[in-house]
């Protein structure tokens, strides 16, 4: 008994102290540890349909004796433009077509319009240019670039660098360049310059003939550098440069008081669940409610340090996991009931309960998870914040329902609560 109450206590002191954290944020010699949800700096990020943020509007700049197919060309562009707001952790901002020539970026959060197009990086054409200016290669010949820390071509220690994948076409353009740039060496002229907007943004030696479908840029590489030079080398992967022709703030289309009222009507669901469960199921809705906490909880501390973007269809993501996590424990406390009119002990039901429920649970948080993780890789923008935020709420709910909901119903056991009609029977 007296084990049990210690247990019991000090789960509810691990869901009061993270409860706290979450509210007013944890930081440790100026570093924030656990930002609060409210802390949009380092926490949680609001998208651009709560809190605003900037628009940039390019046009394409054909180059002369241009022949492509302009509409498909821009498509490519819009693409390649939304997944560098992605892999930047902008995944509320939208990219969309506007005529047959413009690009409309809006990032939600940056409401300075110059901080946006800094974020944003460089749009121009990317080409592989040697010291005499002869240009080898553009961006079209690149597959992808990745940034990336280990051991490459047999490096002695490991290092950041930059992986460079060249189409089939790419990949024989850059074999005879290094050939040929090889062969410069005597000259001092073994380089390959890496240029965006006339400007190099790298110009890496060559020594040998590579005749591969990709190739390795190594140096005196951060982490950080590293990832700024394969971001800027996808972003120029364009079949033509792009030219800023606006730049404005924009306010938010809900604003405050819609997220004001989201909170509210998110509080005054949960407090009518919370209700409905205990009238329904009396100790175990107790149990339920003291779980759900516990799983809003550790939410809104998960989606904190990963920075989630949230806007509306996130807010969706959040309501439809929570209506997750309540029904797993229907599901479970029905499985009791059904043990304790079979004539089981509450213990003994209890446990028999959680085993025959844990396959329908498993299965139905399974087939969510594997919708999610569909959404979250082949989607993009709003669609990704979606998946996020069902994903890792179906997660937390899975465990909230199958550990803590389990635990503290053997807790009520163990201080002497053991009459079924206390448990719904």
């Amino acid at each position: 008994m007296k084990k049990s109450v210690i247990s019991f206590i000090a789960v509810m002191l691990v869901i009061a102290i993270l409860a706290v954290f979450a509210v007013s944020g944890l930081t440790i010699a100026g570093h924030v540890i656990i930002p609060k949800v409210t802390d949009t700096e380092n926490g949680i990020r609001l998208g651009l349909d709560l809190v605003g943020g900037s628009s940039i509007t390019y046009e394409a700049i054909l180059p002369e004796g241009y022949s492509g197919d302009l509409a498909n060309d821009m498509k490519i562009a819009q693409t390649m433009i939304r997944e560098r707001l992605t892999r930047k952790g902008f995944t509320e901002a939208t990219v969309a077509l506007k005529g047959d020539n413009r690009i409309t970026v809006e990032i939600p959060q940056i409401t300075n319009p110059e901080e946006a197009v800094q974020t944003l990086g460089t749009t121009a054409q990317l080409t592989f240019v040697d010291m005499d200016g002869k240009e080898w290669l553009t961006g079209q010949d690149i597959k992808k670039a990745t940034a990336a820390y280990g051991t490459p071509n047999n490096e002695p220690i490991a290092i950041n660098y930059v992986q460079v994948e060249f189409t089939t076409d790419g990949a024989k353009k850059f074999a005879e360049a290094t050939e040929t740039i090889a062969g410069m060496a005597a000259e001092g002229k073994n380089y390959l310059g890496i240029v965006m907007d006339g400007e190099a943004i790298s110009t890496p030696g060559v020594n040998q003939k590579i005749d591969s479908d990709s190739c390795v840029i190594s140096g005196s590489f951060t982490a950080e550098s590293a990832k700024e030079l394969a971001d800027l080398i996808n972003v120029g992967q364009m079949p033509f440069s792009l030219k800023q022709v606006e730049l404005r703030s924009v306010g938010p289309q809900l604003g405050a008081d819609a997220m004001q009222t989201s909170l509210l009507a998110g509080a005054i669901g949960v407090a009518l669940v919370c209700l409905f469960m205990l009238i329904m199921y009396r100790i175990p809705g107790l149990v339920a409610c003291l779980a759900l906490g516990f799983y809003i909880v550790i939410e809104a501390v998960i989606f904190g340090l990963i920075r989630v973007n949230l806007s509306l269809p996130g807010i969706a993501g959040i309501i439809l996991s929570i209506g997750m996590a309540v029904d797993a424990n229907v599901v479970i406390f029905e499985r009791i009931k059904e043990e304790l009119r079979a004539g089981k002990t509450v213990k003994s039901a209890i446990d028999s309960g959680f085993k025959r429920a844990f396959t329908a649970i498993l299965d139905s948080n399974v087939t969510t998870l594997i919708a999610a993780a569909v959404l979250f890789w082949l989607g993009t923008g709003t669609i990704v914040g979606f998946a996020t935020t069902l994903g890792l709420g179906v997660i937390v709910s899975m465990f909230t329902a199958l550990t803590i909901t389990h635990f503290l119903l053997n807790r009520m056991v163990d201080f002497h609560i053991r009459n079924p009609k206390a448990y719904g029977a």
